[in-house]
């Protein structure tokens, strides 16, 4: 950022009022002090020089002369050190790993009713009935799964957005069709896979899941992958890849490599990659090329595995 010169301030509001501003605004006196001073196109010159040489914002009415030491701070005596705390017996409290109160009973519950399921449609069934989740308060549908609950590729997102709720349906918005067209450049669409998310209700706001919202749909995630078994798990997004993977780490770093994924109720272990989300890469259009190798990494698997 370089700060505007001196007198810049008033070029401006003189470049507005001459350009901008209504003619009956040309009889105040503001108007008519600046018009005193240069006309239209003088002003204009004057704005279009400052921006060529990169001054871009105005942030005093006086320009400061930034080459100008700043004199040293006057010494001062130092500070008493502090009385140290008197000596306690007791430990350091710890972060608690807790689910909050009444989630670890929602947890509970979301278990028992995933075990339950037979099929895809007998978990859709058991999420519609479930209210241990407050996003289902919020949220207007459900957005449980789209695609082919018999494909062998399975997708799975964060959380459903302001046009996935109103549709019931993941990936729809304009996230979603971005991510039709990253399936599309390796030959897969929604008959090939299936697409999912790590909570099935909107957050308000699009806020990121809690915890506590994601410890509540986990039960409903891994029954999902169970009754599924895919081939292949594509983690899409930084919260997905760090629930599915157990890693901490970010999916920058996550990224372009294999884990397995494994959980108690599946025979063998799952490979499975994390994916930039789409609403990232529409917010970082240069994060593309990382995508498009991720891509390519996952049709490489999925032609090695006999899965296309």
């Amino acid at each position: 950022m370089h700060q505007l010169p001196a007198g810049f301030l008033g070029l401006s509001d003189a470049f507005l009022f001459a350009v901008d501003a209504p003619e009956s605004c040309a009889s105040s006196r503001r108007a008519h002090y600046y018009s005193r001073i240069m006309d239209r196109q003088t002003a204009y010159a004057v704005l279009k020089w400052y921006a060529d040489i990169g001054v871009d914002e105005t942030v005093a009415e006086q320009a400061e002369d930034w080459l100008v030491p700043i004199p040293a701070a006057a010494e001062t005596a130092p500070a008493p050190a502090a009385a140290p705390a008197p000596p306690t017996d007791k430990p350091p409290a710890k972060p608690s790993t807790k689910p909050p109160v009444g989630a670890e009973q929602a947890i509970n519950d979301a278990a028992t009713l995933a075990r339950q399921a037979a099929s895809v449609d007998d978990l859709r069934a058991a999420l519609e009935g479930f209210d241990g989740c407050a996003l289902k308060k919020t949220a207007k549908n459900l957005c449980f799964t789209d695609g082919n609950p018999q494909a062998k590729i399975l997708f799975i997102g964060e959380g459903p957005g302001a046009e996935e709720d109103r549709q019931g349906l993941p990936f729809v918005g304009p996230s979603g069709q971005l991510l039709d067209r990253m399936l599309a450049s390796i030959g897969l669409d929604r008959e090939k896979v299936l697409i999912s998310n790590t909570v099935f209700w909107r957050p308000p706001g699009n806020r990121t899941p809690t915890t506590a919202e994601t410890e509540i749909c986990r039960p409903f995630v891994e029954r999902l992958i169970q009754l599924v078994e895919p081939g292949v798990i594509v983690a899409v997004g930084g919260p997905s890849a760090k629930l599915l993977l157990g890693e901490t780490a970010g999916i920058g770093r996550l990224r372009g490599k294999w884990y397995d994924y494994a959980n108690p109720g599946l025979k063998t272990a799952i490979p499975a990659t994390p994916l930039f989300h789409p609403a990232y890469l529409l917010r970082s259009p240069q994060m593309k090329r990382e995508a498009w190798a991720d891509l390519l990494m996952i049709r490489a698997k999925l032609a090695e595995l006999g899965l296309v």
